[in-house]
């Protein structure tokens, strides 16, 4: 007996508490976003796409993507024959996308952690590519997400951070 009420206050501690609640986290994340895959170039998402990411996301990275897709406008208004600022998957090293993904370890303090992604890509006949990315969490009431880190090192894929790349596409259309 004494056994099972130490397991229960262990299992009940902060630390497996929190662990779950960002795990919780990131596989809703990526749950919304390979459901939403890119499907004519990706890049920012639009208006209506935001608002399905932005119960999910941090209010400074809500308040990034929404400026990132303003500079996107005023790009495309100026620029009507160029492709544009962003192009692909914004949430992860690949251009395409994942298809799949495995949240790995969650390591962290009491209000930020971050988890190491395993993506995978998969397309009929073709031998699937997997990565790992690492999606940075803050918590404020909840667990959300304020960042990616690109791991991949893709030849063509995305480095740095989805912050990074939002900030610069701010910077090319002021």
């Amino acid at each position: 007996m004494k056994r099972a009420i130490v397991l229960l206050l262990l299992l009940a501690t902060p630390a497996f508490a929190q662990t779950d609640a960002m795990t919780a986290a990131a596989d809703g994340f990526y749950a919304v976003s390979v459901a939403a895959r890119p499907t004519s170039g990706g890049g920012i998402p639009d208006a209506a796409a935001r608002a399905r990411y932005a119960p999910l996301l941090t209010a400074r990275l809500n308040s990034q993507l929404a400026a990132a897709a303003a500079a996107e406008a005023r790009f495309r208004a100026r620029h009507k024959n160029s492709p544009p600022l962003i192009e692909g998957d914004i949430f992860s090293s690949l251009f395409e996308g994942p298809t799949a993904w495995k949240t790995g370890a969650c390591k962290g303090s009491a209000t930020m952690a971050r988890c190491a992604i395993t993506l995978t890509r998969a397309d009929p006949g073709q031998k699937p590519v997997t990565w790992t990315d690492t999606l940075v969490l803050e918590y404020n009431g909840g667990w959300k997400v304020d960042d990616i880190a690109y791991d991949a090192n893709f030849a063509f894929g995305n480095t740095g951070t989805l912050r990074e790349m939002l900030q610069m596409a701010q910077a090319q259309s002021p």
